[in-house]
């Protein structure tokens, strides 16, 4: 099953691509409500923001991926290695839009690392 893991990693990154593609497009969008008068613009706006179609292929292609590596692998093997989406998103959140990574968070992300290591090795 390990053999299949870049194939897993894959999907993982673009995943992690989508949420900050998405990301992205929001902070160039801004804060918004989604009322019955903002409904059209704001749809508008956000359908056709760059940063947003982008996520949103790459979450297409990474379904791809995931199907292809559900044909190969024990899903129970591979949905727990989706956690290391978890890592890259935290860490590039980090370093390209100053989100904070509190002492808990890091916590967090070594429990998911001992978890995804201890799964990868069944």
């Amino acid at each position: 099953m390990t053999r299949y893991l870049p194939l897993i990693l894959t999907g993982v990154m673009l995943n992690a691509a989508a949420q900050l593609a998405l990301k992205q497009g929001m902070r160039q969008i801004g804060h918004f409500d989604f009322t019955p008068a903002t409904l059209f613009a704001m749809s508008w706006r956000i359908g056709t923001n760059g940063y947003v179609i982008f996520g949103l292929a790459c979450y297409v292609i990474s379904v791809g991926v995931w199907l292809l590596a559900l044909s190969r692998v024990e899903v129970s093997f591979a949905y727990p290695m989706l956690s290391v989406g978890y890592i890259v998103t935290a860490i590039a959140a980090f370093y390209f839009f100053g989100e904070a990574v509190s002492p808990i968070r890091v916590a967090g992300i070594a429990v998911i690392i001992v978890g995804v290591f201890l799964i990868s090795r069944t």
